[in-house]
Order: C-alpha cells, then sequence, then structure tokens
C-alpha cells in the first residue's frame, strides 16, 4: 500500500470522528430542549465508533506497510476499547440523571453507540493477525491454521464479544419496551437497531478470525453476508413500521434513525462480501466494493437534508435529521475500512 494511501485512509476516521464531535457540541449548543440535548449527545456519542474504526484500519494498514509491532497490537485495540467503554458509561451516567425522557432516550442510545464501538473495536481485535489471511489462503483446507495465528479459544472469545453485547442490548430493549412510556418506547426501539448492528459485526469478525484460522468454508462464502443484510433488513423495515404505525410524532425520531442504522449494517455488509469473494480466488470487481459505503453515506446525507426541510413544518423530524448526519459520517468512515480491506486481501 502507497504511504500517502495509507495516511489518508487512517485520516478518514479521524475526519469523520472530528465531524460527530463537532456537530453534537454544535448542536448541544443550539438550546436546552430536549430534542437538542438527545441530536448533539448522539452525535458526539458516534465519534466513538469512529475511533474504534480507526483502531481498526490503523491496524491493518500498519501490518501493510511493515509498521507494527508489539506495541502497536496492544496500544490500538485498547484504543478503540477505552473509548467504548468511556461512552458506555456516559450513557448509564446519563440514564442515572433522573427520568426525564431526555435522559432516558438519550443515555441508552449512548450505552448503545458504546456496545457498536465495543464490538468494532473486537475488529481490530481480530485484524491483529491480519496478515495471515494471506497466508492462510496459500495453504491447504485441510492443514490447520498456520503457526501464528490465534488459539481456538481466542477465536471463540472474539466471535462471543459483539454477539454478547448484542443479546445484552436487545434484553435492555424489551425491557425498555415492556415498560410502555413513551420515552422508554423510543429509547428500546432505537436500541433494538442498535443491537442488531453488533449482530452484524459477529459477521464481520468471524469472517476475519476463521480465515486467519484456515477454517472459513464454502458454505460460509455468503452465509455471513446475508446473515448482515438479513440485520440491515429488520432495521429498515422496523423503522417503516414505526414510522407507519400511527401518527405520533415521538415515532419520527425512532423510526429515522432504524432505517439509518440499517444503512449501516449494508456499509457492512460490504467488507463481510469482499472478505468472501476473494479467499482463496480472484473476484475483478474487487476495487468497485467500496462503493457500496459511499453510497450509503450519501443516502444517509440526502435522507437528512430532505428531513431538515421536513423539520420546518414537523418539529419531530429533528432528532433524526440531526442523527443521520453522523450515521452518515460512520458510513462513510467504513469507507475506508473496506478499501483497506480491498488493499489487503484482493489479488485483482
Amino acid at each position: 500500500m502507497d504511504r500517502s494511501i495509507s495516511i489518508l485512509f487512517r485520516a478518514i476516521p479521524l475526519a469523520m470522528g472530528a465531524v460527530c464531535l463537532a456537530f453534537g457540541l454544535f448542536v448541544l449548543s443550539g438550546g436546552d430542549d430536549a430534542d437538542h440535548f438527545v441530536a448533539g449527545h448522539v452525535n458526539v456519542a458516534l465519534t466513538a465508533i469512529c475511533i474504534a474504526l480507526f483502531s481498526t484500519a490503523a491496524t491493518i494498514i500498519r501490518q501493510l506497510v511493515h509498521g507494527y509491532g508489539r506495541v502497536w497490537e496492544i496500544v490500538l485495540p485498547a484504543l478503540g476499547y477505552t473509548v467504548a467503554v468511556a461512552t458506555m458509561v456516559w450513557g448509564v451516567v446519563t440514564v442515572l440523571r433522573g427520568d426525564e425522557p431526555e435522559f432516558v432516550v438519550a443515555g441508552h442510545v449512548m450505552l448503545g453507540i458504546g456496545f457498536i464501538a465495543a464490538s468494532v473495536s473486537t475488529v481490530a481485535t481480530a485484524s491483529t493477525r491480519f496478515t495471515l489471511i494471506q497466508a492462510s489462503a496459500a495453504r491447504d483446507v485441510a492443514s490447520g491454521p498456520p503457526p501464528e495465528a490465534y488459539s481456538e479459544r481466542v477465536r471463540a472469545l472474539l466471535i462471543a464479544v459483539p454477539a454478547v453485547l448484542a443479546v445484552v442490548g436487545l434484553v435492555i430493549a424489551g425491557t425498555l419496551l415492556g415498560r410502555g412510556t413513551t420515552p422508554e418506547v423510543v429509547a428500546g426501539h432505537v436500541m433494538i437497531g442498535l443491537s442488531l448492528v453488533c449482530s452484524a459485526l459477529v459477521a464481520l469478525v468471524a469472517s476475519i478470525v476463521r480465515q486467519v484460522r484456515n477454517e472459513f468454508g464454502e458454505a460460509e462464502r455468503f452465509r455471513w453476508t446475508w446473515w448482515v443484510v438479513a440485520m440491515g433488513t429488520i432495521n429498515v423495515v422496523l423503522g417503516l413500521g414505526v414510522l407507519l404505525a400511527s401518527d405520533n410524532p415521538a415515532r419520527l425520531a425512532p423510526g429515522v434513525v432504524l432505517i439509518g442504522l440499517g444503512l449501516i449494517c449494508f456499509s457492512i455488509v460490504s467488507k463481510v462480501v469482499l472478505l468472501a469473494l476473494v479467499w482463496r480466488q480472484v473476484f475483478a470487481l474487487a476495487n468497485r466494493i467500496p462503493i457500496i459505503p459511499v453510497s450509503t453515506a450519501l443516502t444517509c446525507l440526502f435522507f437528512a437534508a430532505f428531513l431538515f426541510e421536513a423539520t420546518t413544518r414537523q418539529p419531530g423530524f429533528f432528532v433524526g435529521a440531526h442523527v443521520l448526519v453522523g450515521l452518515g459520517a460512520v458510513c462513510f468512515t467504513l469507507f475506508s475500512i473496506v478499501s483497506v480491506l480491498e488493499a489487503g486481501t484482493s489479488t485483482s
């Protein structure tokens, strides 16, 4: 990988993180009402996902440019987990501030964003042996993993992290929905969407670790892809269902955000399908796959533009419009990751 390109791909997640942070702080400065509070805090929290994606990109790139050592192997995943835990703690502290709607909604959403950041950080951890994917692909199917690959126990632990976080998120969502108050129903629906993103990341972690260990079989070539597509489709369908279920303005924010989270899942599809398509074969169009997260990013931003105009007529669109900007930034950050994966795995 060219050095200047490697710097660009590491800069994109940091730049998008700065966008989320700056936009969130700007929204927070615009007013003291619940809408500004929720939209501002959620955008600031999305910075954690961008930083976790930076740790993933840097982990892979440093291996490709031969600048990877024991220190980076520890520091980069630790950076992602640190911001993830900090975001979770921030979310819990916000929830504990009181029963006001803004605390309930923002706090739980920030907690779910922390779950996603931790899942992304697990992708970074799984990628500490990324260059072994090509070595494993060159080995015989029955020859087992390369000597440098991590153990079966580590493989199982890595896959378990996003899976457990997804289950915990769904349990929290079910608890919130069961209580039935409007703020908790709003938070519960969004928590479902965030948990489904964690579920989608299970496929990415599993694809990486199983290829590193030379365990990736033909049956998995599209199984994981369809899993992520299913998670994204559920998010979008659920979002549309929430939007169409009633005329309550409170439905607008969770409905829109669920659709945005579905687009995040479709961005993750690009990474999973790339790993599948270049495993032990040449895929001539591998360098076109990064178009997918670019498309989802633009979809988020154009959708947000329409909703900003709609906000002048229906204030209930305020939170959804502002959060979509941050989700668009995350989608564009995923463009950087899939480009790095393409550079490190494709022989096209």
